[in-house]
């Protein structure tokens, strides 16, 4: 796995990226195909993640909008129609992305 440093340049303008990388002398150096693919499984892993805290973050939002479409008559009527049809399509959006995302798997 690449190791990445920032190193600051004397005037203080500009950082300067060093990129380092250990490989086991036995392995030896990766192929470009090796990279790639490695570099495409990281990729989808990352995905994956983004995708799950994408759907928590719905299923969060739906929960908001359940308090508020049920917080009685402190929110106006209008604005509690709207938060409780925004509740029930979040929620089954939110059931769909991670019933997708997990059927996909990550790193897939």
């Amino acid at each position: 796995m690449a190791v990445r440093q920032l190193a600051q340049a004397n005037d203080g303008a500009e950082r300067l990226q060093v990129k380092s990388e250990v490989v086991p002398i036995a392995r030896g150096a990766e192929t470009p195909v090796e990279r790639i693919r490695r570099l495409q499984w990281e990729a989808s892993v990352l995905a994956a993640e983004q995708t799950e805290q994408f759907g928590a973050d719905l299923a969060a939002m739906a929960q908001r909008a359940r308090e508020i479409a049920e917080g009685g008559e402190v929110y106006p009527v209008g604005v509690r129609e709207i938060a409780g049809r925004i509740a029930e399509d979040l929620q089954i959006k939110a059931k769909a992305v991670l019933t997708i995302q997990q059927r996909v798997g990550p790193g897939s």
